[in-house]
């Protein structure tokens, strides 16, 4: 498949699995030269090695998208490893599940405040490009949410990317959001409620007309 990738610069924040590794997975086997960024070294390996495969450019580095000067640092050492950025993937989640203070502040600083300074610190590449933005929200964003801070804040990042897109319009970048269902992959949070709350994995899985969960592939 050929999706006009070669050659282009994408960064991905949250790239080290799931769906954020199986999209930087996916643009690397297009040609693109990517960046992710994760939480540990470990992970980050792991990541690169998939993706090295490709035989394209690969840069990673860990990052914290709750800290401002870490995510600002991060984006502008992606640009030059790069050289410049043509699209950039927003695939972050603190997953705050709890409904307590705690819960709502990784909600906040991870899943939507990480979206925003990324997307702050890429735009300029972006309006160089005439790039794109791609951010990951949720069916959680859309309906009633188990995990109350989770689906309010995955629903501010849709209106966020609305408003993105009507505003950066006028440079030329394009916004985007995706909402995917139920993904479940090793180390995530349906594979641990599989074993964890197996009423709740199985009570989901009744109502998921293909019967079975997505996978990560499917996304990217």
């Amino acid at each position: 498949m050929d999706l006009g990738l070669k050659g282009k610069k994408i960064i991905v924040t949250g790239g080290t699995r799931g769906i954020g590794l199986a999209i930087a997975d996916a643009c690397a086997a297009e040609g693109a030269s990517v960046s992710i960024c994760g939480r540990t070294e470990a992970s980050l390996t792991a990541a690169a090695e998939q993706l090295a495969r490709h035989g394209g450019v690969v840069h990673t580095a860990p990052c914290d998208v709750a800290d401002a000067d870490a995510v600002a640092a991060y984006i502008d050492a992606a640009a030059t490893t790069l050289g410049g950025i043509d699209g950039l993937v927003n695939n972050p989640s603190g997953f705050g599940a709890s409904d307590d203070e705690d819960g709502w502040a990784k909600s906040m600083d991870v899943d939507l405040m990480g979206v925003v300074r990324a997307t702050w610190a890429a735009y300029p590449h972006l309006v160089a490009s005439k790039g794109s933005v791609l951010t990951i929200s949720s069916i959680s964003g859309i309906g009633a949410s188990g995990s109350i801070p989770y689906g309010a804040v995955k629903a501010a990042v849709i209106q966020l990317t609305q408003s993105h897109a009507k505003k950066f319009a006028a440079d030329r970048v394009r916004v985007n959001c995706i909402a995917p269902g139920s993904i479940e992959f090793p180390g995530g949070s349906w594979e641990r409620r599989k074993t964890e709350a197996p009423d709740v994995y199985t009570s989901t899985l009744a109502g998921i007309p293909f019967d079975r969960y997505g996978t990560p592939e499917e996304i990217g």
